[in-house]
């Protein structure tokens, strides 16, 4: 009878929470509900040009259900699952707007090269649904599952293009390294559980502390979850997939792995370093997070200058901005976990855009994995709109004030010298000046080039910008440049962070 009495209130407090945990996890039911909605609909009307709409209002929707909640206080939903709210909220959007760029610049993309399935983009939903159950994870379960969600629908994007040899190398590598970095994963969340007693990051510091004993444990656990992080973000010395990865596959989705996976992971792990080694020892992590930033910022600039490929180039330009936003983490405080976040956003914004303008002035017939920058000459006097677009995110990716990239590097680097990190912001800053050169090379070749230096088959070719794609460019481009110009739409955004998303952090 006991027994009954204890199934029954229980019971009874699942279904009191269940409205509470479906508007916390709205969007990711949304998204779920959506790619399932497109992988039906294309058993019936295989390639059904309607799908990709689908995917773009249900991410549009869930955007604005986010924006509803920005001011929310954080909360828990899915019995400690996933966190939701205020800066959960901030995270899902950043990660919605680079799925809804990605659905709408690969229509035109997919079509022209003979790719376009229904498959697609419920893949993209499915990748970002993990994507969004990763960056607002509150459990190491949570962690995982959102990891791996997000992993085996980016496994199969990166493949897409099974005919070329290129994109079947990419996604071997991609799935082969992936998969031996969750096994550093897995043995780290095993470490952390078996130090900490708890599966739940706000628990974690706690059961550390009770278990002092075992703090050779922890951070071993530490240490090897960190490797799987480091992976995700294309860190050094865990960076070696990322440019042949972004080479080979197709560009527009390029642009999505280099921002929604990204902002997934760096979100998980504010989380981890927030509450998981809350009250710890900041020194004994702060400096192995110094060093990566410093050796990720300097290799991944350097190998970017002697790129001739623009994808290849803007892959290792990813590397270097994991650095950047590794600066903002190394300091360990509210400030510095608000500033790696806005950065996030900034970065997305700047990188789906470049990577935009690649995919629309592809010729090479390989997903743009042969063409050459110099290839691409005086493009800028053919295609105005897209030499425009590709200035607006070189400047930006430069940090040239006053686009918004450079206010995104000042929220990233300004935590970390008021932390005594002034070194590295200073590393930071040096790199970016480094990073100059081959963004306006590009610049260079577009603008300051004959088109009769271009390569033949650009010459011969129309490249057409459609209206959608053209909307997505100017969109991102206007957002740089108002957040970087227009100072009370800067503030407001920044000061979100100080009205409402660590503020209400619990």
């Amino acid at each position: 009878m006991e027994e009954s009495g204890a199934v029954t209130m229980e019971l009874s407090g699942a279904y009191d929470s269940i409205l509470h945990d479906i508007a916390g996890g709205f969007s990711l039911i949304l998204l779920l509900l959506a790619g399932i909605v497109c992988i039906i609909w294309d058993i019936f009307e295989n390639d059904e040009p309607v799908l990709p709409f689908v995917g773009a209002v249900a991410c549009a929707v869930a955007i604005v259900w986010e924006v509803r909640n920005l001011d929310a206080d954080s909360a828990t939903v899915f019995y400690g699952a996933i966190r939701a709210y205020g800066l959960s909220s901030y995270i899902n959007i950043t990660i919605l707007l680079s799925a809804l760029a990605t659905l709408i610049l690969s229509v035109p993309y997919l079509k022209r090269i003979g790719r376009g399935y229904g498959e697609v983009y419920a893949l993209i939903l499915f990748a970002t649904a993990g994507a969004m159950m990763l960056g607002t994870a509150n459990s190491l379960v949570t962690v995982f599952v959102g990891l791996e969600t997000m992993s085996l629908a980016l496994y199969i994007l990166v493949g897409l293009v099974r005919q070329d040899e290129g994109g079947i190398e990419s996604a071997l590598k991609y799935f082969l390294l992936g998969a031996f970095s969750t096994g550093f994963f897995l043995y780290g969340i095993a470490l952390l559980y078996g130090a900490t007693g708890t599966m739940y990051l706000p628990q974690m510091a706690y059961g550390f502390m009770m278990r002092g004993e075992m703090a050779l444990l922890f951070w071993a656990g530490m240490a090897l979850f960190l490797v799987g992080f480091l992976f995700k973000v294309s860190a050094v010395p865990f960076h070696m997939w990322t440019p042949d990865v972004y080479q080979g596959a197709p560009t527009p989705l390029t642009g999505y792995m280099s921002t929604a996976s990204k902002t997934a992971a760096f979100g998980a792990l504010v989380l981890v370093l927030y509450y998981g080694l809350a009250g710890m020892n900041a020194a004994e992590w702060q400096v192995a997070l110094a060093v990566a930033a410093v050796v990720t910022m300097v290799l991944g600039n350097l190998l970017a200058l002697v790129q001739a490929n623009v994808k290849r180039m803007l892959a290792y330009s990813s590397i270097a901005h994991a650095g950047y936003v590794l600066v903002a983490l190394t300091a360990g405080t509210s400030q510095g976990y608000a500033g790696a976040v806005y950065y996030l956003l900034i970065y997305s914004v700047m990188n789906i855009g470049a990577f935009g303008v690649m995919s629309m002035i592809e010729w090479d017939g390989k997903e743009g994995r042969v063409q050459t920058i110099d290839s691409l000459s005086g493009i800028g006097f053919r295609k105005p709109l897209l030499g425009v677009a590709m200035g607006v995110f070189m400047f930006s990716l430069i940090g040239f004030p006053p686009f918004g990239g450079f206010f995104g590097k000042v929220a990233a680097f300004t935590p970390a010298i008021e932390a005594g990190y002034t070194w590295l912001a200073i590393a930071g800053v040096l790199t970016s000046v480094l990073s100059a050169y081959y963004y306006l090379r590009v610049l260079y070749v577009f603008w300051m080039r004959s088109s009769k230096q271009a390569a033949p088959a650009v010459r011969d070719q129309a490249f057409p910008v459609t209206v959608s794609s053209a909307a997505v460019l100017v969109s991102c481009a206007v957002v740089l440049i108002v957040v970087g110009f227009v100072p009370l739409v800067r503030d407001m955004v920044m000061g979100f962070f100080d009205a409402s998303a660590f503020a209400t952090m619990p």
